[in-house]
């Protein structure tokens, strides 16, 4: 009996070391974490994803061209035409100068009341040479200023009288300034894309006429009126 105790208790144990270690025994003691193959074929590489595409700065992008500009600068009649013509000749601007007239109803003229006949006015035309005024125009329709004198016609009062006072810096006395009622034209001048050494000058002969007017416009508008 005392024998089989003995084997007894020595398979016990045998078991209870089997139970505890019997896997360092086996293939999966030998490699507890082994996992099955990986098929490498399989495989993808996950790519980060694309940036979007940079847009230039507008200062690189390609320039819209402006629509054209032009300056008009009114409105000349008499002697201040023919002065602000020969000043835009002087710049020698070519076809980029052009000029279109300007009808009005009403306005103002400088001008030497109607004389008595028609010889008077021509020997009063004869003093206004000698004095050095070159634009007149004598009044020959039928009606109270026939023989009249006119000396230019401007649109507003400012601007007659700005004229009759340098007429009267020549020596020109019996020349007056009032409204003129009757139909009249007036010359604007207009300039296509001048350039900012043109305009400059232009603005500055402008002091040189007072009541004309000197301004930005698009080339189309200056061309419809």
């Amino acid at each position: 009996m005392k024998g089989l105790f003995w084997l007894l208790l020595l398979v016990s144990l045998l078991f209870f070391a089997f139970m505890q270690w019997g896997g360092a025994w086996t293939d999966e003691g030998k490699n507890p974490q082994s996992q099955p193959p990986l098929n490498a074929e399989k495989i993808k590489l996950l790519q980060a994803p694309l940036a979007p595409p940079i847009t230039p700065p507008l200062a690189a992008q390609s320039a819209v061209p402006a629509a054209d500009a032009c300056m008009e600068w009114s409105e000349f009649s008499g002697n201040d035409l023919t002065r602000a013509t020969a000043a835009l000749d002087a710049l020698k601007l070519g076809d980029r100068l052009t000029q279109r007239q300007v009808e009005h109803a009403s306005g103002y003229w400088v001008y030497i009341p109607p004389l008595k006949t028609r010889a008077d006015a021509d020997k009063k035309v004869a003093q206004l040479k000698a004095l050095g005024v070159e634009e007149y125009f004598v009044v020959q329709e039928a009606g109270k200023w026939r023989n009249a004198i006119s000396l230019g016609v401007f649109k507003t009062e400012e601007a007659a009288q700005k004229f009759l006072e340098s007429l009267k810096g020549k020596g020109v006395r019996s020349a007056t300034a009032g409204e003129r009622m009757s139909k009249f034209t007036l010359t604007v001048f207009v300039l296509k894309n001048p350039d900012a050494d043109t305009s400059a000058k232009v603005a500055a002969l402008q002091n040189e006429f007072a009541g004309s007017e000197l301004k930005a416009v698009a080339c189309d508008n200056a061309n419809a009126k």
